[in-house]
């Protein structure tokens, strides 16, 4: 059984005075292990939070200069997803790997607040047996995500076998083997340039947990996103694309990388309720079709694409494409098109 994991921190004087639950929410151990203040709440009423060696009694308790704070995490209990009756749109199938064109809306994994209706969940109810290693505690079978709201190709190991070298696939992100994952994305705004890279770390925000940021030094990790722009929407009073859609390809695979990456070189993406945030007024000024587009697609405009990899087993080149969702369409319609930027 695995043991719990215990913190201990020492309070500097520029942090005294700050709540406790606040203190250790924002310690950058905690905050990977998503330890939130409602989190630190439940430890404290646990009796696994003590102050120079004191159970601690409150979450609102002033911090003060020099105090030794230890944190105790036990273990997380493990989920056993249960197989759920959910339709799934099988792009291909075999007897080693499944892929699935997922619509936005479906979570991937089992998670708090997400214990049922997830991708896993349906995957069990339809590959059965073979996918045991999606029912365990790491998912084995799971190789790449996809966010919540993000649309598009995955795909997902149905024995261990196929896992494992699908897994060195996706960590060799086409370095020395073929491999590509290319997104649809709908930016605001549109680069100077038709083609470019970002390669900027990723790293946790240090106190919005929710999001991921560029960070520096040994911080985050490496980070590389190639994009291209297909077409502008739009114009502004300056005579600038209101809008683009992009293609991304990634070289490496981080969480929420391409939104990040956009919204750093000044172009995040449309609808994005994390990272787009500073965009609403500019959505303010849009025609009402085109407010109303933004408004029924509900999400970030991202679209998984295209995906070609080699067979895990039989090393046959699969290749694979999914056509920009209708939500997608609606939107880029009531924006307007300007021109085609493709490259020939």
């Amino acid at each position: 059984m695995t043991s719990p994991v215990r913190h201990v921190f020492e309070v500097a004087p520029e942090q005294a005075g700050q709540r406790l639950d606040r203190f250790l929410a924002e310690r950058p151990e905690l905050v990977e292990n998503h330890i939130s203040r409602t989190r630190v709440k439940a430890l404290v009423e646990e009796g696994r939070v003590a102050v120079d060696g004191a159970p601690a009694r409150s979450v609102s308790a002033k911090v003060a200069t020099g105090a030794s704070i230890s944190v105790e995490i036990p273990p997380a209990v493990p989920a056993e997803p249960k197989a759920e009756n959910i339709p799934l749109a099988v792009v291909f199938e075999d007897d080693q790997i499944i892929v699935i064109d997922k619509p936005a809306g479906l979570v991937v994994h089992p998670a708090a607040g997400h214990e049922a209706g997830t991708l896993v969940n349906a995957l069990i109810a339809h590959c059965g047996e073979s996918l045991s290693g999606v029912g365990g505690v790491k998912r084995p079978g799971i190789v790449h995500r996809l966010d919540k709201d993000t649309s598009g190709l995955l795909v997902v190991a149905k024995t261990d076998r196929a896992h494992r070298r699908l897994a060195d696939l996706f960590a060799d992100h086409g370095r020395t083997m073929p491999f590509l994952r290319e997104y649809l994305a709908i930016v605001w705004g549109s680069p100077d340039r038709k083609t470019g890279s970002v390669d900027a770390a990723i790293g946790r925000h240090q106190t919005q947990r929710e999001k991921m940021t560029v960070v520096h030094g040994d911080r985050g990790k490496e980070a590389i996103t190639h994009w291209r722009v297909l077409e502008t929407y739009g114009a502004d009073k300056t005579g600038k694309p209101v809008a683009s859609l992009i293609a991304c390809q990634l070289e490496t695979g981080r969480t929420h990388q391409i939104r990040v990456h956009m919204a750093h070189i000044g172009h995040p993406l449309v609808g994005d309720p994390v990272y787009a945030t500073g965009f609403r007024t500019k959505e303010r000024l849009l025609p009402d079709a085109a407010r109303a587009a933004i408004s029924a697609l509900g999400r970030q405009a991202l679209h998984a694409a295209r995906l070609e990899f080699p067979h895990p087993l039989t090393k046959e080149q699969l290749e694979f494409e999914s056509p920009a969702p209708e939500d997608f369409a609606k939107l880029t319609e009531s924006l307007g098109k300007v021109e085609s930027r493709a490259e020939p």
